[in-house]
C-alpha cells in the first residue's frame, strides 16, 4: 500500500524479538515516522514462536496489515509459521542454516514473487568471538542499512537501552557496525515511504501505559492488583513510578483482595483503581455488587483476552462484554466503557473516575490485549479532564445528618463525604437499608431504595460519551463496532474502493437508544464487526433497538482484525 511499509521480526521467545521490535520502533520514531507495533507471543518464558511487527508510515496509523514487506527470521519454526505473511514482492532475511522449504512454502514464495536470503550470522559472529544471541542485532542493523537510514540512530538507541551494561553495549555496537557494513554493500530495500515531517513531541507507548499515565494525572492515589496478562503492565508502570508519584501501589495476594482494597480506599475518599483480566474479574464480582449496594465508587480496568478459563492468555479478543455488563448478583446501575486507542485510553480512564464518583457506581473500563500491549505513536499532549469528585466539603460538612448518605433524591444520587470529615455517621453494609444505612427488610422501603439507585441511569445517559460516526452521515452500509475494531476499520476505509461509514461505540452500557436510533436510521444496512463468537454487542443492539443486522463479521481466533482483511471485506460489500 502507498506510503505504508511493514517489518516483522520472528523467532522464539527468549531470542530478543520484543527488544528488537522496540529498538526499531524508536528508530523509526526518531526519523519522524508514525509506527504501530503489534506483538504475538506464546505463554512461555522461552520457546514457541513469537513475532513483533512494525507498520510504518509518514501519516498517523493505528493498526497492522496481515502481510509484511520484510520478514527477519531467527528460527526455523517461526519462519514456517510466518512465511505466508510475506507480502507480494517482499523479502525474507534469515539465519536458519540449511533451511529446507516444503513444497507449500516454495509455492508461497513463488506465488508472491518474494525473495529469500540466508545470512550466515554464526560464522560472522564467531569471527568476532560473540555469542549467537547477538544475531538479532546484526540482522536488524543489516535491514536498517538496506532501507537507507543512518547507523547513528540505531547506535544511540542501543546506548540508551544498555547504558548500565557496558559489556553488552559494546558487543551490540560491534554487531550494529558489522550488520550495517554488510547491509550497505548490498541492494537497498525499496520502502516507498514519503519523507515525514519531523515533529518534536512524537513518542511511542502502549495502551496500558496511556491508562496508567492518565490515572496518575487524574489524581489516583492508590492502585491494587494481582498480575494477570494483559493488564499486568499497568501495575508494572505504576510501581516503577510510585516513588515519583507518591501513589500507593500494592500487589495483592489475589483479585478478591485487590478489589476489596480498591473499594475500601474509595469508601475512605481516595481515588483508587484496580486492573485485571477475565479470570480475575470473575473473582471481583461480589465486590462489584457490594459497591452497587453501598453506592461506593469503584473503577476497574478489564483487559480482555480469549477465554473461557485460561484460554489464550497472551492473545486478544473482546469476549467479556456480557461479563462486564451483567457480572454481579442483583440489579444496580453501572457504566461500561471501551477503549480503542491511546486517546480513548487516556480520556475514558478519567471519565470513568468522574462518572464513578459523581453517580457513586461501579465503572468498568474495557480494553484488549491488542490495545493494552501494542505500541502506538502519540503526537499530541492529551488534555486532562476536570476532576469531578462530588464530595461534600467546607462548611456544608457541618450540616450533614446520617440520613443524608442514602437520602431519597430525584436523581438517585445522595450526598457523599470523606469519612471523619463530618460528625455525621452512617452505616455502609451489604444489606438493604434505610437512608442512614440501617438494615431494613420492609417491603415498601426496600422498593424505594432499589428504585432510588436505579434512577441514576437517567442522569448517567446525559453525560456519557456519544457514539462517533466516521464517514458519510447516511448511505447504504453502516459498519458498527467497538474496541480495537476501530483501529483497522478506520485505516482500511482509506484504502477501500467503496464508501462506507463506521459507527464506533465507546459506551456499551447504558446505551443511548434515542441517539443510536437517530444515527442508524439514516442507513439501509447494518454490519456488526466484533471480536467474539456470539456478537455480544450486536445482540444487545438488536434487543434494545428492535433491528436486524444484514451481516455480522465475527472473529475469535485470538488475532485482531488486520487492515488488509477489512479492506477485502469492505470491497466485497
Amino acid at each position: 500500500m502507498k506510503n505504508r511499509f511493514s517489518v516483522k521480526i520472528v523467532g522464539e521467545s527468549g531470542q530478543g524479538i520484543n527488544l528488537m521490535g522496540e529498538v526499531l520502533s524508536k528508530a523509526f520514531l526518531e526519523l519522524g515516522y508514525y509506527v504501530f507495533g503489534y506483538r504475538e507471543y506464546p505463554s512461555l518464558i522461552k520457546g514457541g514462536s513469537a513475532s513483533y511487527q512494525l507498520d510504518i508510515s509518514a501519516q498517523n496509523i493505528n493498526s497492522s496489515f496481515k502481510s509484511s514487506n520484510v520478514i527477519i527470521g531467527l528460527s526455523r519454526i517461526a519462519l514456517s509459521q510466518y512465511l505466508s505473511d510475506i507480502s507480494d514482492g517482499g523479502l525474507i532475511v534469515h539465519n536458519v542454516v540449511k533451511f529446507q522449504k516444503s513444497e507449500a512454502e516454495n509455492h508461497i514464495l513463488k506465488s508472491k514473487n518474494a525473495s529469500e536470503e540466508f545470512i550466515d550470522t554464526n560464522s560472522l559472529l564467531d569471527k568476532l568471538n560473540l555469542n549467537y544471541r547477538y544475531a538479532n542485532t546484526f540482522l536488524v542493523s543489516l535491514i536498517w542499512a538496506r532501507l537507507g537510514f543512518d547507523v547513528e540512530i540505531l547506535q544511540e538507541i542501543f546506548k540508551e537501552y544498555f547504558k548500565e551494561r557496558d559489556d553488552i553495549l559494546e558487543n551490540n555496537l560491534t554487531c550494529i557496525n558489522l550488520g550495517f557494513e554488510e547491509g550497505s554493500n548490498q541492494s537497498l530495500v525499496e520502502h516507498g515511504l514519503d519523507k515525514p515531517e519531523k515533529k518534536a513531541n512524537l513518542e511511542i507507548m502502549t495502551g496500558n501505559e496511556a491508562i496508567a499515565r492518565s490515572a496518575i494525572a487524574c489524581g489516583v492515589r492508590a492502585f491494587y492488583a494481582y498480575p494477570m496478562t494483559p493488564a499486568s503492565s499497568i501495575l508494572e508502570y505504576l510501581a516503577n513510578n510510585a516513588i515519583n508519584t507518591g501513589m500507593i501501589v500494592k500487589q495483592a495476594e489475589d483479585e478478591i483482595t485487590a478489589a476489596q482494597m480498591t473499594l475500601g480506599s474509595m469508601f475512605m475518599g481516595t481515588r483508587a483503581m484496580t486492573a485485571t483480566s477475565g479470570g480475575g474479574f470473575d473473582l471481583m464480582t461480589e465486590t462489584i455488587s457490594l459497591a452497587g449496594m453501598t453506592e461506593t465508587p469503584f473503577v476497574c480496568v478489564l483487559a480482555q483476552r480469549p477465554g473461557p478459563a485460561t484460554g489464550l492468555p497472551t492473545w486478544t479478543q473482546a469476549g467479556d462484554l456480557n461479563l462486564a455488563i451483567f457480572a454481579g448478583h442483583g440489579e444496580f446501575p453501572r457504566c461500561v466503557l471501551a477503549c480503542s486507542d491511546l486517546e480513548s485510553c487516556h480520556r475514558l480512564t478519567q471519565q470513568a473516575f468522574n462518572i464513578a464518583e459523581y453517580f457513586q457506581i461501579p465503572v468498568i473500563v474495557l480494553t484488549e490485549k491488542h490495545i493494552a500491549e501494542s505500541y502506538f505513536t502519540k503526537d499530541t499532549n492529551f488534555e486532562n479532564l476536570p476532576i469531578i469528585r462530588n464530595l461534600v466539603e467546607g462548611k456544608a460538612l457541618e450540616k450533614l445528618s446520617p440520613n443524608d448518605r442514602y437520602q431519597f433524591t430525584d436523581s438517585g444520587v445522595s450526598k457523599r463525604w470523606v469519612i471523619g470529615a463530618s460528625k455525621a455517621t452512617f452505616l455502609a453494609n451489604s444489606d438493604e437499608h434505610s437512608e442512614d444505612g440501617s438494615v431494613t427488610e420492609d417491603a415498601s422501603l426496600a422498593q424505594q431504595m432499589y428504585e432510588k439507585r436505579m434512577k441514576k441511569y437517567t442522569g448517567l445517559l446525559k453525560v456519557i460519551p456519544e457514539p462517533t460516526l466516521f464517514g458519510k452521515t447516511s448511505g447504504e452500509f453502516l459498519l458498527i463496532g467497538w474496541g480495537s475494531v476501530k483501529l483497522s476499520v478506520l485505516d482500511a476505509i482509506n484504502f477501500a474502493d467503496k464508501n462506507v461509514s463506521y459507527l464506533h461505540l465507546e459506551v456499551l452500557h447504558p446505551l443511548d437508544i434515542a441517539k443510536l436510533s437517530n444515527i442508524m436510521g439514516r442507513f439501509k444496512k447494518y454490519i456488526a464487526i466484533e471480536q467474539n463468537y456470539l456478537g455480544q454487542m450486536s445482540k444487545i443492539l438488536e434487543m434494545e433497538l428492535k433491528i436486524s443486522f444484514t451481516d455480522k463479521w465475527l472473529k475469535y481466533d485470538g488475532r485482531p482484525f488486520f487492515v488488509d482483511e477489512v479492506i477485502k471485506y469492505i470491497n466485497k460489500l
